[in-house]
């Protein structure tokens, strides 16, 4: 069987398809304006049309793939417009998820978000860039979660395909040897109570992110 051929598992095929195509969009496999052809990809994957149709169309949902007239789907480009649009909202969202989480905080929840940094860690050890890349979601994301606006984690889910996209690009662009060493400052900057200081710290780690894309 082909490496690229997809197996019968549990979930269904177009999941696989949808999951591996975002992988390597991420990772810079398929790059901004590449087309993806329906009868190519079913054809890679020695399937039938239909999984792939369902892939694209959750791609487009998440603004990953564009459809353009005489060419199909294609992959987005990124805009600079577009990285501060989402960088600016999520300064304002993630500062308000970090104050509202802050003082519901405990001794379970820092042993989670250490153990997620020190997978963080291990991922950039053995040089697994979508790994870290999604480890450095979850982290993020627990405060959407935990924050308790229904609103904001909407918000958060919708426009994360897009921070993992730019995280990936980041990561590409420069050394991850810093990340752990930010990610624990954090982590302490939570532990000391003073939330002013802990969301201006969170803020300034988005805006660090901004900068080394631009």
């Amino acid at each position: 069987m082909p490496s690229d051929s997809i197996p019968l598992l549990s979930h269904s095929i177009s999941t696989q398809v949808y999951t591996r195509l975002k992988r390597e969009i991420l990772e810079g496999g398929l790059s901004p304006g590449e087309r993806l052809i329906v009868t190519d990809i079913a054809g890679r994957f020695q399937i039938s049309q239909a999984p792939v149709r369902e892939a694209l169309e959750r791609l487009k949902q998440e603004g990953l793939i564009i459809g353009k007239a005489n060419k199909g789907s294609v992959v987005s480009n990124i805009t600079r417009d577009e990285i501060n649009d989402i960088y600016i909202l999520r300064e304002i969202l993630e500062g308000f998820a970090v104050r509202q989480t802050m003082p519901m905080l405990n001794d379970s929840n820092f042993q989670y978000l250490e153990e997620v940094v020190s997978r963080m860690n291990e991922a950039i050890e053995t040089e697994d860039l979508m790994g870290t890349v999604e480890i450095d979601l979850e982290f993020h994301g627990f405060f959407y979660k935990q924050c308790g606006n229904h609103a904001i984690l909407e918000a958060w889910e919708r426009m994360s395909t897009k921070v993992m996209r730019f995280m990936a690009i980041s990561n590409q662009r420069h050394s991850s040897d810093k990340l752990v060493e930010a990610h624990n400052a954090l982590i302490d900057s939570l532990r000391n109570g003073d939330i002013d200081a802990a969301e201006s710290l969170f803020l300034e780690h988005i805006k660090h992110a901004h900068a080394g894309l631009l």
